[in-house]
């Protein structure tokens, strides 16, 4: 199946053809570095992070460029705020960003541009903006001319008319429309300024991200992304701001996120109803996140509750302890690399042909607009398969060993794709036990010391006796699970 994407531009999807074949120039607005992240920053950047490494497992030579907006009126009145430079709470929050990154496990952009390292290649498009009759100065400041601009409004699908009698921006006489934008701001007195043509000022928010994904992908690009809040009026003035310069066609394909939201609201920090990304981790791990925000289409809305939280979990705790059965299994045992189909009994070769069934459902998926949601969807199908195996009894055979490992490394390779299962079971369920017992009055060895006292009552054969211990620990939100390495327990999710 060809890779199909959805491109706001055009309101449907379309075959994905990048302007050089194999090679993909992707651009993501970043985040403006004045406070922490929200989960709805992580949902954008678990998705680009996702849509970026399907199109690598896919074979594309991928360039992905990320911003950050390191200056800007909120850092500026961050800094003010506390009295220290606009420098200093950029580089505070671009710190605590790289921290929350790294902790979702989301992969490090190709390029990280900040806006403060090309403010010289945006003064000279603004200067172009200017001499085209696109653009004009006033007392220091420099704004979009969009009357001078008609394809205005072509990606938001707003007409000029509708955008001017609905203007919802500050009254400023000295614009010739009220739509009309700035692309250099005059530097008030303790602002940050850079030298131009117009006086001490520094760049507009739009122009940041125009010239920066231009410098280092090119005048045309083949993926602009970012959430689907950006698309007016930031890429809408991104695209003039481009077009206008005679740099056309700016983007190929333009791709935005769905919203998170909180009772059906928007989630953000001007509505005050939002959760850092820190918050949210003291409670999950961090995988089970990912997995919430994967486990819908990236352009729909998702609803954040403690309820979807537990939800993701639990489907992860699935796909982990397969994979931990599976090791079990293994565990001392060499399995061959492959065995001869021929060798295979009927339940392992359902088994080999359902792994092979799954790279196919799983690509189809993700080659229908990056469907994660879907393809988690195949992941449990094959779980549930291999688990059905594994319930009716393993031979230790070469065929049988093979097969579970082939099941195991392929679910560790398409997990890959979407960042998660990369931790060893053990320690992922030793991890999560830790987390759930750190607000609890469980102690760890007093838990190990009944499973051991219940082994003692079974191997005497006192099943009385080791179903009680069981019921407790359960009424303590202890769960036990018996296998063939023994008895492992987890925190009741």
């Amino acid at each position: 199946m060809v890779l199909k994407v959805f491109n706001t531009q055009t309101d449907r999807k379309e075959p994905f053809e990048p302007l050089r074949p194999g090679r993909v120039g992707m651009y993501v607005c970043g985040v403006t570095v004045y406070d922490l992240c929200h989960i709805g920053h992580a949902r954008s950047a678990v998705v680009f992070d996702v849509i970026a490494r399907y199109l690598r497992y896919s074979s594309y030579d991928v360039t992905y460029v990320r911003n950050f907006t390191d200056i800007d009126d909120k850092i500026i009145r961050r800094a003010n705020e506390e009295g220290v430079p606009a420098r200093e709470i950029a580089e505070r929050y671009i710190a605590a960003f790289y921290e929350d990154m790294d902790a979702l496990g989301v992969e490090r952009p190709t390029l990280e541009p900040r806006a403060t390292d090309h403010v010289e290649d945006m003064i000279a498009h603004v200067e172009k903006l200017v001499r085209r009759g696109r653009a004009y100065p006033v007392e220091g400041d420099v704004y979009f001319a969009v009357g001078a601009y008609p394809p205005y409004g072509k990606l938001s699908k707003r007409p000029l008319d509708e955008l001017v009698s609905g203007a919802r921006v500050e009254v400023d006489p000295r614009k010739r429309s009220p739509l009309d934008f700035a692309l250099w701001k005059a530097s008030k007195p303790g602002e940050p300024s850079w030298p131009s043509p117009w006086g001490p000022g520094r760049p507009g928010w739009h122009i940041e991200c125009t010239v920066m994904s231009q410098k280092l992908l090119g005048n045309t690009l083949d993926i602009h992304g970012g959430g689907r809040d950006l698309v007016f009026p930031h890429h809408e003035n991104e695209v003039a701001q481009a077009e206008a310069a005679g740099n056309e066609p700016f983007v190929r394909y333009w791709l935005h996120n769905g919203f998170v939201n909180i009772n059906h609201e928007k989630m953000s920090k001007s509505l005050g109803n939002f959760f850092t990304i820190r918050e949210v981790l003291k409670a999950v791990h961090p995988e089970v996140l990912r997995t919430f925000l994967l486990s819908h289409h990236y352009r729909s809305p998702v609803d954040y509750s403690d309820e979807s939280l537990r939800d993701a979990a639990a489907g992860l705790d699935r796909l982990y302890g397969l994979l931990r059965r599976v090791d079990e299994v293994l565990a001392g045992r060499a399995a061959p690399a492959q065995v001869p189909a021929a060798q295979l009994g009927d339940a392992e070769r359902a088994v080999h042909e359902g792994v092979l069934a799954l790279f196919n459902e799983f690509e189809d998926a993700m080659n229908d607009d990056f469907n994660t949601a879907e393809a988690l969807g195949h992941v449990h199908r094959l779980v549930r398969q291999v688990g059905a195996f594994l319930h009716e009894g393993v031979d230790p055979r070469p065929g049988t060993l093979a097969v579970l490992r082939y099941a195991a490394e392929s679910l560790r390779r398409l997990g890959a794709v979407l960042g998660v299962l990369k931790e060893e079971p053990v320690a992922y369920f030793a991890a999560k036990r830790e987390g759930a017992l750190e607000s609890s009055d469980l102690d760890p060895a007093a838990v190990e010391a009944k499973i051991a006292e219940r082994a003692e009552a079974r191997k005497a054969k006192d099943w009385k006796r080791g179903d009680a211990i069981r019921d407790e620990l359960l009424a303590r939100g202890i769960v036990l699970e018996d296998g063939p390495a023994g008895t492992t327990w987890k925190v009741k999710g």
